[in-house]
C-alpha cells in the first residue's frame, strides 16, 4: 500500500470518528450562537496571547494575564454548552496528540 493511500484512509479514520464528529457539532453549535462564539473567541485569543508572550519570554504581563485567563475559563464552564465544547475539543486534542506521539516514536530515530 502506498504511503499517501494509508494517510488518506487515516484522515478518513479521524474523520469518522466519535471524537471528531462530537468536536465539529459542538463547535458550530457555538459558532451559530453569536453569545458564546464571542466568548469562547475572547478566551482563545486571551490563551494565545499569553502562550505567544510566554515563548518571547516577556513575563510582566503574564501571571496577572493567567489569572484573568484562568477566572474566564471557570466562568465559560458555568455554560453547560461551552463546558461539553471545550471538553469535545480536549477529546478531539489528545486523539490527535495520540495518534502524533505514535507517528513520531515511529521515525524517532531519523529526527
Amino acid at each position: 500500500m502506498n504511503i499517501y493511500d494509508t494517510v488518506n484512509k487515516l484522515a478518513k479514520e479521524i474523520k469518522g470518528s466519535k471524537e471528531y464528529k462530537e468536536y465539529r457539532k459542538l463547535k458550530t453549535h457555538i459558532e451559530e450562537n453569536p453569545e458564546q462564539k464571542e466568548k469562547v473567541e475572547n478566551f482563545e485569543h486571551l490563551r494565545y496571547k499569553i502562550q505567544v508572550e510566554t515563548m518571547q519570554g516577556n513575563n510582566a504581563n503574564t501571571e496577572e494575564e493567567k489569572i484573568m485567563l484562568q477566572e474566564k475559563y471557570a466562568e465559560l464552564l458555568k455554560d453547560e454548552e461551552i463546558k461539553k465544547y471545550f471538553d469535545a475539543e480536549m477529546q478531539f486534542n489528545v486523539m490527535i496528540a495520540d495518534i502524533n506521539k505514535i507517528i513520531a516514536e515511529a521515525i524517532k530515530d531519523v529526527l
